[in-house]
């Protein structure tokens, strides 16, 4: 018989292994991000368990960050790394319970569908390929990764560069939220797309700014929410540094530079089964040109993408009562503009459930393409009074 391992050793690689000596009971501990005490993301390969009974328990489950993310969610299984289904899994309050009867010697298990850093990297290159993406280096991160944007816009056309609105979206600040670069991926798919008139038109009218890995160290690694100093990203807009947090440090001063009409933030809930988008109605400087522009936007979508819902979400914030330290928050108030944060399921969409994948990295790349038509609905109002 095969003797049982668990390995690790790749880009978001994470778990901690209590005992591996019998199949049908191995113990896991669900570890940490590397310098906080998050925790909530994994991804390892088990082998030598082909044709046997497996039982992976999770003793910490109970402890982690979002400890009510696991009702009613299921792991991710992989025998190739290229398609990922979902195996039965059950939580008592404290123990996950997942099982499988592995059909190979290998098989890769993970919270969600893992977008890699290579592919990361050859998501660059194809869109760098296209006549309308310009490639800019910003900086770099603090284990010396490359924080790149790409600024895309119809290199001709009838309207000159510097009247096109401001377009930006953003991705994966934080690193386990891994449907969010999957989000990016399907947006600049469709944009790229010479053949698609929605992509055309706004290309002629719009400069885009994407990022589409706000936080790649903490994405190879396998932290759930922070960069390598520890910093949740998405709590640094207010106040950022160069040596806590430059990769909001470079992004941001990139947005005061160019400016911004419209920001999309995209971004994976752990608890909610349910597409959904957050503004800026928290903010100081929330008007009604700001909330016409929401529905505007949130009407488009609804109309054009079941996948999308506004009944679920998060509890509206009340007037002056934002975190300024968001980048929705952040953006939003600092341009006047619209500003959203796009929240995707680390389990199913309940309104559109899927049994074999439940939420996945390619339901994710077909809401990224889809958000372009909302965005066609109110590029022509950015900065008009509705």
């Amino acid at each position: 018989m095969t003797a049982l391992h668990i390995s690790t050793a790749f880009d978001s690689g994470a778990i901690e292994v209590v005992s591996l000596a019998d199949p049908a009971d191995i113990q896991l501990n669900i570890r940490s991000d590397n310098a906080s005490g998050f925790a909530q993301w994994f991804h390892f390969c088990l082998q030598g368990a082909a044709g046997q009974a497996v039982s992976l328990r999770f003793l910490n489950a109970g402890q982690c960050a979002y400890a009510k993310g696991w009702v009613d969610y299921r792991v991710v299984a992989s025998y190739d790394r290229q398609n990922w289904f979902r195996i039965p899994t059950r939580f008592d309050g404290q123990v996950m319970c997942a099982e499988i009867t592995p059909e190979t010697q290998s098989v890769y298990f993970a919270y969600f569908e893992p977008y890699s850093h290579e592919r990361h990297l050859d998501l660059i290159g194809s869109a760098g390929a296209s006549d309308s993406v310009e490639v800019q280096h910003l900086g770099q991160t603090l284990d010396g990764r490359d924080m790149t944007l790409l600024r895309i816009t119809a290199p001709d056309g009838a309207m000159p560069v510097a009247q096109r609105k401001k377009i930006w979206l953003i991705a994966r600040q934080h690193p386990g939220e891994a449907m969010a670069e999957w989000f990016a991926e399907g947006f600049l798919e469709r944009l790229l797309d010479a053949d698609d008139p929605v992509a055309r038109v706004l290309l002629a009218r719009c400069v885009f700014y994407v990022v589409p890995n706000m936080n790649p160290d903490g994405a190879v690694r396998g932290n759930l929410r922070t960069n390598a100093a520890g910093a949740n990203l998405n709590r640094e807009w207010l106040e950022p540094s160069l040596e806590r947090s430059p990769e909001v440090f470079l992004v941001r001063q990139k947005m005061l530079a160019v400016g911004v009409d419209l920001n999309l933030d995209a971004h994976g809930d752990e608890v909610l089964p349910y597409n959904f988008c957050v503004g800026s109605e928290g903010n100081p400087g929330y008007t009604p040109r700001i909330a016409a522009l929401e529905d505007r936007f949130k009407s488009a979508w609804l109309g054009s993408c079941p996948d999308f819902q506004t009944v679920q979400g998060y509890a509206r914030i009340q007037p002056g009562q934002s975190n300024p330290t968001l980048a929705t928050s952040w953006v939003a108030q600092n341009f006047d503009c619209l500003a959203f944060t796009i929240e995707m399921p680390f389990k199913d969409n309940a309104d559109l459930p899927d049994a074999l994948t439940g939420w996945s990295g390619e339901r994710s790349r077909k809401l990224g393409a889809s958000v372009l038509l909302p965005i066609l609905a109110v590029v022509d109002h950015l900065r008009a009074i509705t």
